[in-house]
């Protein structure tokens, strides 16, 4: 789904910064323009993690860019994947050395996460391009 996006330009020393006027809170940066779909893609998820019947029907491009908070920036039409937001859990079985699992849950309760959460960010954290697992 097309959603309007506010990108502040970023130069040598600042990544481009993404405003989402649908999504107040919903922020996304990248160094690079190339960059800049993806940061998108992941900031929506994570915003919206869990809670797809959140998601507002896009605004108007002719009403937002019309706002006078936007300006000294560019506006652009993000296609977002509403598909890829987690809608419900999957209960699985896995085994793991019970001295990892005694390192996950103390990390996880320092941090005020589940095990589930911790091991859902690790996993697609190792699968993002780019990353040294993923390759």
């Amino acid at each position: 789904m097309l959603y309007p996006v506010y990108v502040h330009l970023g130069d040598e020393g600042h990544a481009h910064g993404v405003t989402f006027p649908d999504f107040p809170g919903c922020f996304a940066a990248a160094d690079h323009w190339e960059a800049l779909p993806a940061a998108i893609q992941e900031a929506v998820q994570a915003h919206f993690h869990g809670e797809p019947e959140a998601v507002p029907p896009p605004s108007s491009m002719d009403v937002v860019a019309r706002d006078p908070q936007y300006q000294g920036g560019v506006w652009l039409l993000a296609d977002v994947d509403l598909s890829r937001i987690e809608t419900h859990p999957v209960r699985l079985n896995i085994s793991l050395p019970a001295n990892v699992v005694q390192q996950i849950d103390a990390w996880v309760s320092a941090h005020h996460m589940t095990r589930s959460g911790f091991l859902a960010q690790a996993a697609l954290r190792a699968m993002q391009p780019g990353s040294k697992q993923a390759s």
